[in-house]
Order: C-alpha cells, then sequence, then structure tokens
C-alpha cells in the first residue's frame, strides 16, 4: 500500500471568508473579511484588488478564497461562504481551474505578456462567472507593463476580476493603486498561531510538545 500524506498547509487551508481567520484572530484583520464579505453581500464587487503583505502572509490564499467566493457552483450568484467542494472550489484550489489565471509578475513582467492578457480578458469565462487574474509579485512589472494593464483596469470588461499581491507597494504605479482596493495583510503574534496549531493538533489527535508549537510559531 502506499501511504499519501497531505502537507500540513494543504490539511487546513481555508474556504471561505467566514473561515479565512479564527475568532481571535478576526480582531487584527476585521476590515479585510468584513468589506470583502459586505462587497459580495451587496453586489457590490470590485474590479480590482491590491493585497500588501510579507511573503507567506497569505496573499494567494486570500486570492483564491476571493476567487472562489465568485465562482462557486453551489451558488446562484457570488457568496463569502463558497463550500471548498464544487469542481470549481477545488479546481482553484488546486491552482489548475481555467477561469482562475495566476500569473507571477516577476517572470511575465514584460508588456508582450501584459497584452496577451488584455487579448484574453475579453473571452468570457468557460466554467465560471467570472474570470480571475491574480498576478503575483505585481511591482515587478516594466512600467510599459503597468501602462498597458492601465488600459484594462480603466474599462475592465464585467466578466473579469483582478487580484494583485506585492510585497513592495511602493514599486507599483499610483495609478495603478487607485483603481484598486487595497487590504493590508499583517503577521499574525505568535500566541495566536500556537493557539490556531494547538487546535489543530488535538483535531488531527496528534501530540505536540508546547515549546515546538512556539518554534514554528517563531519560524512562522
Amino acid at each position: 500500500n502506499v501511504m499519501i500524506e497531505q502537507v500540513g498547509a494543504a490539511m487546513v487551508r481555508v474556504n471561505s471568508l467566514l473561515d479565512a481567520v479564527d475568532e481571535p484572530i478576526k480582531a487584527l484583520v476585521p476590515h479585510i473579511t468584513r468589506t470583502l464579505k459586505n462587497a459580495i453581500n451587496s453586489g457590490r464587487i470590485h474590479h480590482a484588488f491590491l493585497f500588501i503583505g510579507s511573503r507567506g502572509i497569505g496573499k494567494t490564499t486570500t486570492a483564491r478564497i476571493l476567487a472562489k467566493a465568485l465562482n462557486c457552483l453551489k451558488s446562484d450568484g457570488p457568496t463569502p461562504e463558497p463550500c471548498g467542494e464544487c469542481p470549481n472550489c477545488a479546481s482553484i484550489g488546486a491552482g489548475t481551474n481555467i477561469d482562475v489565471i495566476e500569473i507571477d509578475g516577476a517572470s511575465n513582467n514584460g508588456v508582450d505578456q501584459v497584452r496577451d492578457l488584455r487579448e484574453t480578458v475579453r473571452y468570457a469565462p468557460a466554467q465560471g462567472k467570472f474570470k480571475v487574474y491574480i498576478i503575483d509579485e505585481v511591482h515587478m512589472l516594466s512600467a510599459a507593463a503597468f501602462n498597458a494593464l492601465l488600459k484594462t483596469l480603466e474599462e475592465p470588461p464585467a466578466h473579469v476580476k483582478f487580484v494583485f499581491a506585492t510585497t513592495d507597494p511602493q514599486k507599483v504605479l499610483p495609478t495603478i493603486v487607485s483603481r484598486c482596493q487595497r487590504f493590508d495583510l499583517k503577521p499574525i503574534p505568535d500566541e495566536l498561531i500556537i493557539q490556531r496549531l494547538s487546535r489543530i493538533a488535538q483535531d488531527e489527535k496528534i501530540k505536540v510538545a508546547d515549546a515546538a508549537l512556539a518554534c514554528i510559531a517563531r519560524l512562522a
């Protein structure tokens, strides 16, 4: 028999805006979850988002949750509680959904790549309600690429949403930032990470020493 082990991060990866953070942590980022949930519930969803924060803080995870919220098949429209199980939610979580395009800005930073993107945004989504473009490290785009992207942001198709992630917002053109809904993701304190890890360990029936949890939290 072949034993398949899941990576810990994948086992506990969140699926909705409601469980994006635990209750003790919600006080740290209420503007993110509350604003996105209210926008989805009201039907007034911005066409572009900018997630800012250090590496590993959850920018891409949050972007994928938003993509699930927009394209969950168990709902008639965008929902703050995507099921996490339908084909769209599952493929978005796995990074294989054809309507959710993840782009590495560091290696696709030229004007030609952005022009290609501008050509593809015209086409309707194949499976979901929206095409979602997630551009990581967007600050790495060249000036010409930013200018080409700006034209699309000024008149975005109704079926397209952009999510930009960056560790260095100062390098993103102000004209791009001004057309995005900005969210700053802050690090979670060690004690709250330890609480979360302890709960996960209990749920998985795994014995972990407090010192080990503290070490993991420090390195997170």
